[in-house]
């Protein structure tokens, strides 16, 4: 797919961050990012309902899956805000949402995403001020099932609810002990 704008052909990238609510803005935000899309994937029912995913029966995780321009925006900075936004530390939990439904994961799409996530993987490792060891997966991508509609642009739709709900789960105060700072 080409970016008409550019001319440039399009990239995609999927990573599950927790809840797909609080990743959504972080890209949304950022210059060469085309679209966000939450939705579900990693699992093996063929389209999941959100209350199917939130059960953990599926296997799925709550996702994001990002077209962006590589002519404005690399791969690896996708990657960079990724790890800066997420607790890499914990397995089947985000911040205050449980479940293996939001486990964290980089889904790749060829060889050249992967070498880049395991770099970035040993990166945040080292600089995650907690100490802690990384769980997060790294996998092959699989199919990607978008999130029924009253999920997308949540935080633009429901701002109020969003802000609620993103200061409550402890986000940022969980970012600032892992990176040293807050984020959005």
């Amino acid at each position: 797919m080409k970016n008409s704008a550019t001319g440039t052909a399009t990239q995609t990238a999927i990573f599950a961050g927790g809840c797909f609510w609080c990743m959504e803005p972080v890209f949304d935000k950022m210059p060469g990012v085309l679209s966000v899309l939450p939705g579900y994937t990693g699992g093996s029912t063929p389209n999941p309902s959100y209350r199917e995913v939130c059960e953990g029966e599926t296997g799925h995780v709550e996702a994001v899956r990002i077209i962006f321009d590589p002519a404005q925006v690399s791969y690896r900075e996708l990657l960079q805000v990724f790890w800066r936004n997420i607790d890499p530390t914990t397995k089947n939990r985000q911040f205050c949402d449980y479940g293996s439904q939001y486990q964290t994961a980089i889904f790749y799409l060829d060889e050249e995403q992967k070498r880049q996530a395991e770099e970035t993987r040993d990166e945040a490792g080292r600089a995650n001020l907690a100490g802690a060891a990384v769980v997060t997966e790294i996998r092959p991508a699989s199919e990607f099932y978008p999130a029924e509609e009253y999920h997308r642009q949540y935080y633009k739709k429901e701002p109020y609810h969003y802000q609620r709900y993103h200061d409550g789960c402890g986000r940022n105060w969980r970012l600032k002990e892992l990176w040293g700072r807050e984020t959005e």
